[in-house]
């Protein structure tokens, strides 16, 4: 497994972040634990969660992924790079949300009990509150850093004018500075080349997408018609987002065409996605989940083997459409 920077951080994580938003519903804990021995053993030493994971549950599970994390990190911390979440609703109280002062504050104790460690790596808000601003969250974050209970921090589905936006902020307080970014990316899903990856490259923060693989479409595994039972797409109240983002015909006549592509460079259809993912100067470490261990085999595949130039050539043609998809985020 390669490592590399966080953006301009001297932080050091791996080429691919494990995902974990399957861990406590799609996968019971004892599935949750081999998929997390499965990673370490092929070299990932960056995890990402978040306080209202796991993926398709509701208030009733939320915690529960960052509980099965802490339990099989206990004894390796020290191990791991840790990332984690908040800003997502963790109860019916109004305040338990967003990206207010005491939300912040509640919500990483809470992450550190649940995760049994001292700090967190990098901590992210999970995406925009327009409620609050950039002032206060900065705020809150600077103190966590300055009081060690979080050593980096980032954000997660901001707009590239939104980033921007907290970079000045930041810079003119004198606060930390958001380090990375976690936005949606994949072949599928491309208008984050217009604005925001420059912005990274110009102010050197890191990029860590998710959906890199399209929630599992770009492996080729389904078939059209209903969606697949046990999947994303079928996955308690993330299915409708799920279907809504890639269960479509135009995105099934992509894959389609990319097959011809995968046969001729011997690769599956998931390396195939990683490979052309990585190439991408401005990622540093895509976002891979899995519901079984063998599933991390693809995407593992694709570090260190480069994309041939005129193989991403064809890959950028046959997806160019999606540069300007119409979803922002």
């Amino acid at each position: 497994m390669e490592h590399v920077r966080l953006g301009r951080t001297g932080l050091s994580v791996s080429r691919l972040c494990l995902g974990t938003m399957t861990f406590g519903l799609q996968c019971d804990e004892s599935t949750s634990a081999s998929i997390l021995d499965a990673a370490a053993a092929s070299g990932f030493t960056f995890i990402d969660t978040a306080d209202v994971y796991p993926l398709g549950g509701g208030l009733e599970t939320v915690g529960r992924t960052e509980e099965i994390v802490g339990r099989w990190l206990k004894g390796r911390r020290d191990e791991f790079i840790v990332a984690t979440k908040c800003v997502g609703p963790m109860s019916k109280r109004r305040w338990d949300r967003g990206a207010s002062r005491k939300h912040i504050f509640d919500a990483v104790d809470e992450s550190l009990r649940r995760l049994q460690t001292d700090y967190i790596d990098l901590y992210q808000l999970h995406q925009i509150d327009p409620s609050v601003t950039h002032d206060e969250s900065l705020g809150a974050l600077d103190d966590l850093v300055r009081l060690g209970k979080v050593r980096y921090v980032g954000v997660s589905n901001y707009l590239a004018y939104e980033l921007a936006r907290a970079i000045g902020r930041s810079e003119t307080l004198g606060l930390t500075r958001y380090d990375c970014i976690q936005p949606r990316y994949n072949l599928l899903y491309r208008n984050i080349e217009r604005e925001l990856l420059p912005l990274c490259v110009e102010e050197g923060i890191g990029v860590i997408p998710y959906n890199p693989l399209a929630g599992g479409f770009l492996s080729g595994k389904h078939e059209r018609g209903a969606p697949t039972d046990g999947s994303r797409f079928t996955l308690g109240n993330a299915a409708e987002r799920y279907q809504e983002r890639y269960w479509h015909d135009r995105q099934f006549d992509t894959v389609d065409a990319l097959r011809p592509l995968a046969a001729e460079t011997g690769a599956s259809m998931a390396t195939l996605a990683l490979q052309w993912c990585l190439s991408q100067p401005a990622i540093t470490s895509p976002i891979v989940g899995a519901s079984r261990p063998d599933q991390l085999a693809d995407p593992v595949a694709a570090v260190g083997r480069p994309l041939d130039p005129a193989v991403r050539a064809k890959l950028d043609e046959l997806t160019t459409d999606y540069v300007n998809h119409p979803a922002p985020r």
